[in-house]
């Protein structure tokens, strides 16, 4: 979980709609240069009081009254302190090139809280930067992001970011949205071991191979059924082939009528996948994360239907390629080629109660066979 600021210094006539917005919700950081509006933000949050070369000294006096963390411009530290005991104080550092950047790293190496604004390029390198200089720093790192795009793109720089992201929003709603964004991480699905019951060889279809832009553990993979309520998890191509080399960013998945799993609790048809879509990568322990398709690629080919059921009785059906080297994931990670599969086998899936209408879960009548 990342920590969710925003930036109320511009917010003007939306101040008091943002401001309820984000302290409902749970952002955890106000800023601002104003005393009066940061005292209208209730006690529960943070109130970050921003000081500037500019800012007049009376305001500055007034914000250290009020502020629960007091951020001063690297060029101010030592001319302000909190007046209550119990907060504290941090650094701002607007960063325009080489020398401010080592300022940067030599405050965020040494500092409890540290506010960074990028300002010469729109590229992460300082970022990156930074991030490395400090790797070992026990303070708080916050970055200004432009905008929500900006924030999803931050926190994932060096496949960690800096512990929190502050935003100036342009509207109600960005708040939420930021929230979301930091609060990071996926849901862990609940798997079940499956029983096979039958399997039938069918005629040709149109089956999809999802080739996605991240490399599989060889654990996992992704769930796909012809029903929203019953899926099984079909391994990425890590584990050995004959003929061909392991494609480790690749889920020979089923046909393109099945669902997918993916964030936002939502389904997706296999054929619906584009270039840039997200879905679910999901090992067996059902442990999720965000992964992007890079392409699909759909084919003509002969398909096998594997049916199961799970222990509470609800059927399972999943029409894949007819191929051995298509593999179902069972317990403790088992491999299973799903042209061996047989009558009693156990092969573990995922069994969501809700029916789907455009991918979202609906409460209403919808049967499936």
């Amino acid at each position: 979980m990342k920590l969710a600021w925003i930036d109320t210094r511009a917010l003007g006539d939306l101040a008091a709609a943002v401001i309820e917005e984000a302290v409902h919700i749970g952002v955890d950081g106000f800023v601002s240069d104003n005393p009066a509006l940061l005292s209208i933000v209730p006690p529960s949050r943070r109130k970050v009081a921003l000081v500037l070369p500019e800012t007049p000294k009376t305001v500055a006096d007034d914000l250290a009254e009020i502020a629960d963390l007091l951020l001063l411009d690297h060029t101010l530290v030592g001319q302000f302190t909190p007046a209550r005991p119990e907060a504290k104080t941090g650094v701002f550092v607007a960063v325009t090139g080489e020398e401010t950047l080592s300022i940067a790293c030599e405050w965020a190496a040494k500092s409890e809280w540290t506010l960074v604004e990028f300002l010469q390029d729109p590229s992460k390198i300082p970022l990156e930067i930074l991030l490395g200089a400090t790797d070992k720093a026990e303070g708080t790192l916050i970055s200004f992001v432009t905008d929500l795009a900006d924030a999803t793109v931050t926190l994932g720089v060096l496949e960690r970011g800096p512990d929190g992201v502050l935003l100036a929003p342009t509207t109600v709603g960005d708040a939420s949205e930021l929230v979301r964004i930091c609060a990071g991480g996926t849901e862990k699905l609940e798997l079940q071991e499956l029983t096979i019951t039958g399997l039938t060889h069918l005629g040709l279809g149109d089956r999809v191979c999802v080739d996605t832009c991240s490399h599989f553990k060889q654990n996992e993979g992704i769930l796909v059924g012809s029903y929203a309520t019953g899926m099984i998890l079909i391994s990425s191509e890590t584990h050995p082939l004959p003929y061909m080399p392991t494609r480790p960013f690749r889920v020979n998945a089923a046909g393109l009528h099945s669902y997918c799993v993916g964030p936002n609790n939502r389904t997706r048809y296999l054929a619906e996948l584009r270039s840039g879509s997200e879905i679910f990568g999901v090992d067996t322990d059902g442990n999720t994360r965000v992964i992007t398709v890079g392409r699909i690629k759909m084919e003509t080919r002969p398909m096998l239907l594997i049916e199961a059921v799970s222990p509470t009785g609800g059927k399972v059906n999943v029409i894949a390629q007819d191929d051995w080297h298509v593999r179902a994931l069972g317990p403790g990670g088992s491999v299973h080629n799903i042209t061996e599969l047989k009558a009693g086998d156990k092969i573990l899936g995922y069994t969501p109660t809700d029916q789907r209408h455009v991918g979202y879960p609906i409460r209403e009548f919808l049967y499936e066979q």
